[in-house]
């Protein structure tokens, strides 16, 4: 959510608490990639420059292609993580809803107890009150 209006973002819907957000779990993925991509990077340039020799094409395309693997098994294992955390979120959101519906219905049997309490107390109460009316009607001739 916003904080500053407090409207929930569309991209990010709302979670429990302690469950990251998809973007943000994306985020660091991204962030942990790059950092490994510039720490192979790093070090094979300095095995070079131990070495004295320039970079040739065919290192380069080794480290060309351990950066597209190194992508590639993030962006995978990214995947993974984003599928089980909106499994886990679309399997609360369906047990909020199922809580939901019972809620709503213990509500409206609620409210029927109530009518058929109010209804049978308003029939015992017109019954009593004929019954003293014909106990009255009996005094009041005798």
């Amino acid at each position: 959510m916003d904080p500053v209006n407090a409207a929930p973002n569309p991209l990010d819907p709302p979670r429990p608490p302690g469950v990251p957000s998809i973007s943000a779990s994306a985020d660091r993925a991204r962030a942990e990639l790059h950092q490994e991509i510039e720490r192979v990077r790093h070090g094979v340039e300095e095995m070079l420059a131990e070495q004295n020799e320039p970079v040739n094409s065919q290192v380069q395309r080794e480290l060309d292609d351990l950066r597209e693997d190194t992508r590639l098994f993030v962006k995978k294992r990214l995947r993974k993580s984003e599928k089980r955390l909106e499994r886990s979120v679309r399997k609360i959101d369906e047990r909020t809803a199922k809580l939901e519906r019972r809620i709503d219905q213990v509500e409206a049997d609620r409210v029927a107890a109530e009518y058929r309490i109010h209804s049978d107390t308003e029939r015992m109460l017109d019954g009593l009150l004929q019954e003293v009316r014909a106990i009255a009607d009996l005094l009041s001739r005798s």
